[in-house]
């Protein structure tokens, strides 16, 4: 199942909402989001600095994580940055792929 790293920075509405519900509350949503398409989260930390929430989830395919993507991008609560990530194996493999490829210009 592909693994995603998801950054969420908070607008000001968002973060009033995490004021209001606490961090318990905002990791239930998240986790009922994730599991009714089939997923699971990994990990869920809380930050400071640019992003305020980092998340490792484990979603069925690239389609749900799009659709988790928009449905919390729509809702104004916050700025979602995602990032696939892959198993050492699962660059072993890519690295084994011959690949035709020829820069711009050659």
């Amino acid at each position: 199942m592909p693994k995603y790293l998801v950054k969420v920075a908070y607008s000001a509405e968002g973060t009033r909402g995490l004021l209001r519900d606490g961090g318990r509350r905002r990791r239930q949503a998240v986790s009922s989001m994730v599991e009714g398409l089939g997923g699971d989260i990994e990990a869920f930390y809380y930050a400071m600095g640019e992003e305020d929430l980092y998340i490792i989830l484990n979603l069925p395919s690239c389609a749900d994580m799009a659709a988790v993507s928009m449905a919390v991008t729509a809702s104004g609560g916050a700025r979602f940055n995602t990032v696939t990530l892959l198993t050492p194996d699962e660059v072993d493999d890519a690295a084994a792929k011959a690949v035709n490829y020829h820069p711009p210009g050659s």
